[in-house]
């Protein structure tokens, strides 16, 4: 009954990770089936590694091979690797029969939550990381601050080079900073529009046309 209970909260956990956070924030359906293949996987082997008799370096050496796969693959970003192992201890977790259930709910909570705060817009919201190829190589980090500040509209905090090509002359920097405040960008917005004054239009007046009187007699004589 209690691995049937672990089966239930791993399900709605990953559920929860990869459509409730991932995809909902990232969208990338490639990796969602990845992640709810790596936690089966894992759950899978902790279910079958729990009722054997084996040495714990056996354990070991299967995870260590689930987790290596990762890296064969294409390239991914460092917050995606977060979902991967997070999706893999969760598997683990609810797993293995010797854990207590409370106690495993309460990791899995854990790591959702962990996930759910370090991954949100709101956390760090400001900071941005780009990497970028620039015409001339010029190992001058100075130099290269000053002309990646005018393109990016904001201070760099910093910039590293990791690439120099002397035959293209170009080279391939890593940039982060921060964005402006919105108090910062209201105020700029603010400097830069500029107010057009209203034009009123003067009203046209249409001259009124007086009838003579001797006409409007003629007209009454030729009617009678």
């Amino acid at each position: 009954m209690e691995h049937l209970w672990m089966v239930m909260v791993d399900a709605a956990a990953i559920l929860l990770l990869t459509f409730g956070l991932y995809f909902r924030r990232h969208h990338r359906r490639d990796l969602v089936t990845a992640f709810v293949v790596v936690n089966i996987g894992v759950f899978a082997v902790a279910a079958v590694l729990s009722s054997l008799e084996i040495g714990i370096g056996v354990g070991l050496g299967l995870f260590g091979v689930l987790s290596i796969i990762r890296l064969r693959s294409s390239e991914i970003s460092q917050h995606e690797v977060a979902y991967y192992f997070a999706s893999l201890a969760i598997g683990l977790i609810a797993g293995f029969d010797g854990i207590d259930p409370v106690l495993g709910v309460a990791l899995i909570a854990l790591i959702l939550l962990a996930v759910a705060l370090v991954d949100s817009r709101k956390v760090l919201v400001r900071s941005r990381q780009q990497t970028l190829r620039l015409d001339g190589a010029d190992l001058d980090l100075d130099t290269v601050r000053a002309r990646l500040e005018p393109i990016i509209g904001a201070p760099v905090r910093s910039v590293s080079i990791t690439r120099v090509d002397l035959v293209d002359d170009t080279m391939t920097v890593n940039v982060r900073w921060a964005d402006p405040r919105p108090r910062d960008l209201r105020t700029t917005q603010a400097g830069a529009s500029q107010t057009v004054p209203a034009q009123t239009v003067p009203a046209q007046t249409v001259p009124e046309q007086t009838v003579p009187e001797r006409s409007v007699a003629a007209q009454m004589e030729r009617r009678a």
